[in-house]
């Protein structure tokens, strides 16, 4: 049971990411956005995989691994789009 509330929890915090993902790939607006508070939170996330991966707990690996993924997305392409309009 613990696991599915896990699993649960992990996927519900990487819908809560698709909406930034689609702004910036294809919507190509970056305004707003953060770039110190995404590196500490895909930080945050890479700690808590490791914590899983210690623990062995699938949820918190999975969860953390696929939100990491989003993180990193956003990052990327807001870099990308930053460098496009010289904005770095």
């Amino acid at each position: 049971m613990l696991e599915v509330v896990g699993f649960t929890a992990g996927v519900l915090g990487i819908i809560a990411w698709i909406p930034q993902v689609k702004t910036v790939w294809f919507e190509k607006k970056h305004e707003g956005v953060s770039l110190p508070t995404f590196a500490v939170v895909a930080l945050a996330l890479a700690l808590w995989m490791t914590y899983g991966i210690i623990d062995g707990s699938p949820s918190i690996i999975y969860s953390n691994a696929a939100a990491l993924i989003m993180i990193l997305s956003v990052f990327t392409g807001v870099l990308k789009l930053r460098r496009e309009n010289n904005q770095l």
